[in-house]
């Protein structure tokens, strides 16, 4: 194996060698000097929304005629179409946000101490654990032989990579599920409807800094409680909850930019992107789409999903009866 470890089972305990960092990963205390990391999850999604918001913002207001192939609407109906000024959606927007940071400051509990020596001995218990499962899927004999020719390795891979990505994807699926099931509710409960979900509807062509206006109750109940039940489900780490918190705010506001980007990456990563919730907020797709923000397997899973050649299909029969 190496010079300080002769076998990785030894005993009852795992031996590795030292800790390789990956490029990733800062054994710093604090990302940013004297800022810690709390505080940095909890600026991230509002520094992410407003830089995004205003970036999308300025494309709507230039006059770049190259843009128009990819605009999902023309510039005039979000002016004739929508219920509500920028203003309004602005002012709750940033209440939302302030609501966020207060319910983030109670919720988000200090980091422990980084350290290599903290690294070092979850790694050792993550190896412990590895030799269990490995030794019950192949039996002893085979199981060793893997152990040690690969355990190390393996232990790196999970405790740097393996886990920390399924993680993130866990939190995703925590709150996409959230998400869908509590955002059909309200379009099945005419109630919940017409006295709380109807304000985001309000937006029948959305615009980015228009992605997190909606009622109080449901900024509150959607997104403020969905992200955080999904951070402490997962058992996120602070740097983790960082991504987990920026990358969910840039998703929502590219969902609802009224662009269609062949090159943006939040649309490349899945079918749920721009064009998929637009549809969402016209008449005919309201009951549809409610998958929010990343992926489309529950509108796939129980029929909800609808696509532009289902609309087009819907249209080409309503001509022909």
């Amino acid at each position: 194996m190496n010079s300080t470890c002769p076998a990785f089972v030894m005993g009852e305990s795992v031996c590795l060698p030292p800790i390789r960092i990956p490029f990733y990963f800062s054994l710093r205390q604090s990302i940013f000097d004297d800022i810690p990391d709390t505080y940095v999850a909890l600026a991230a999604p509002v520094l992410t929304f407003w830089l995004m918001s205003l970036t999308f913002h300025c494309l709507d207001i230039s006059s770049w005629r190259w843009l128009d192939k990819y605009r999902i609407h023309e510039s005039e109906e979000v002016k004739s179409k929508n219920l509500v000024t920028p203003w309004e959606v602005a002012r709750a927007v940033i209440f939302q946000n302030v609501m966020q940071t207060l319910v983030g400051l109670a919720w988000l509990t200090e980091p422990p101490e980084v350290s290599v020596a903290r690294c070092q001995s979850e790694m050792e218990g993550l190896g412990r654990m590895l030799v269990l499962v490995v030794r019950h899927l192949f039996g002893k004999e085979m199981g060793m032989k893997i152990l040690e020719l690969r355990g190390p390795e393996m232990t790196h891979w999970l405790y740097w990579w393996g886990i920390p990505a399924a993680q993130i994807f866990f939190a995703l699926f925590v709150l996409d599920t959230w998400q869908y099931f509590l955002h059909r509710l309200m379009h099945t409960n005419q109630y919940l409807y017409r006295k709380i979900h109807s304000v985001h509807h309000k937006l029948y062509v959305p615009y980015a800094f228009g992605a997190f206006y909606s009622h109080p109750f449901e900024g509150f109940l959607l997104d403020t409680l969905g992200i955080a039940i999904a951070e402490r489900v997962a058992c996120l780490s602070i740097r983790q909850t960082i991504f987990f918190f920026a990358y969910g705010t840039g998703k929502g506001v590219d969902d609802h930019c009224g662009y269609s980007f062949p090159f943006d990456p939040f649309q490349l990563i899945s079918g749920n992107n721009s064009d998929y919730h637009d549809i969402h907020h016209q008449a005919i797709g309201i009951k549809s789409n409610f998958s929010q923000p990343f992926f489309v397997h529950w509108d796939v899973l129980l029929g909800t999903r609808m696509t532009r050649e289902d609309i087009q299909e819907r249209r080409q029969k309503v001509k022909t009866t």
